[in-house]
């Protein structure tokens, strides 16, 4: 009998997580309180990157998710992934040149680009440095766009979605998890996945296990739609900036958004301001609209993906860089959910670690 498996979250890790796990046999019931795709997966900035975040084993595991990436983009209609790489000059000088020095010691394709070839890269930057790094291997997608892929492609191999249904907590019976209580009753599985990102400490206390996380918000202004202006990412000091698959120039203080603390339409025209400021071509484009999203960030900044100890049936993805690691904390996690094998980049990842409970 295939395993039943409730995936709690349809963000673009329950959807990741919901395709590897359908793909591979399993019997999947995606469970969503609100509507398809999540909460903070329509706030992200959705840059698929491995030049942020130490230590060196989570770098390696980023990478490994990035060749996961192209693996998904031949096997998932409309996942719209654009490898358009990435400029980086948001550091002082120094320190950049030491952390760009770190990663090429890793194997991290990263370049010394001078303002030259910068303006190559991107000729409407208004004003850019004497150098830069460039990532040529990174990219973005966007992000609903991609979960709803996802989604659909779990569906089709057999996949349950249900959206609208708010998990109340988690169902027990003698010690282990067998399910979720919905206003409709229980849901019973033989393992639940907490992905529901901001959620999953709610969740997780309900059976008495403790995660101790983060929920920072991120603020990204939208513009108004412009002809091509960026052709990849750019990390300015002050702000981050890319433009959408439908010419919007989405930009925050760095790829998590703007802390928007006091007055948050306040802080998003004066973003909009530095990116027209920034960006040939964008002088009087106006904001749009902004977007304000809650990162699930457990408390050490790392992804918390496994197995309590002492509680079966319960398994537990939160991260805060779900656009990047989706791809491989979805496979990883249902080789060790369906198959008992966890592999070695989660190593340093377990839930019930040191500093989380």
């Amino acid at each position: 009998m295939p395993k039943r498996v409730i995936v709690v979250g349809s963000g673009i890790i329950g959807a990741s997580l919901a395709y590897h796990l359908a793909k591979a046999g399993a019997e999947v019931i995606v469970i969503e309180a609100d509507q398809p795709g999540g909460l903070a997966t329509r706030a992200s900035w959705a840059w698929i990157n491995a030049s942020w975040g130490n230590p060196e084993p989570y770098f390696r595991l980023r990478m490994r998710s990035i060749a996961e990436w192209r693996r998904l983009a031949a096997e998932v209609p409309d996942l719209g992934v654009n490898w358009c790489g990435g400029l980086i000059y948001d550091l002082p000088e120094a320190e950049l040149d030491s952390y760009a020095a770190e990663r090429g010691t890793w194997g991290h394709p990263i370049r010394r680009v001078s303002r030259e070839a910068i303006l190559h890269i991107e000729p409407n930057l208004a004003d850019p440095p004497a150098h830069a790094y460039y990532v040529e291997g990174e990219g973005v997608v966007e992000p609903l766009t991609a979960a709803e892929a996802l989604l659909q492609s779990a569906m089709a191999l057999g996949a349950q979605l249900l959206p609208e249904t708010p998990v109340s907590w988690l169902a027990e019976d003698q010690g282990r998890v067998v399910g979720v209580m919905t206003e409709e009753g229980v849901i019973h599985a033989d393992e639940t996945i907490v992905a529901a990102g901001a959620g999953a400490a709610q969740l997780l206390d309900s059976v008495g296990v403790t995660l101790k996380m983060s929920t920072p918000a991120g603020l990204l202004s939208h513009s108004n739609p412009a002809p091509k202006l960026l052709n990849g990412l750019v990390m300015a000091p002050g702000a981050h900036v890319r433009q959408t698959a439908e010419g919007r120039l989405v930009a925050g203080t760095d790829f998590g958004g703007a802390d928007p603390e006091g007055d948050a339409a306040a802080l998003a025209v004066a973003l909009q301001a530095q990116v027209e400021a920034m960006v040939k071509g964008a002088k009087g484009l106006g904001l749009d609209f902004f977007s304000v999203g809650y990162r699930p960030t457990p408390a050490d900044g790392f992804s918390a993906i496994g197995r309590w100890q002492g509680r079966e049936g319960l398994y537990t993805v939160v991260t805060h860089s779900g656009v990047t690691l989706a791809p491989a904390l979805g496979l990883l996690a249902a080789n060790e959910i369906l198959n008992g094998v966890r592999d070695p980049l989660l190593a340093s990842f377990a839930p019930d670690r040191a500093g989380l409970t």
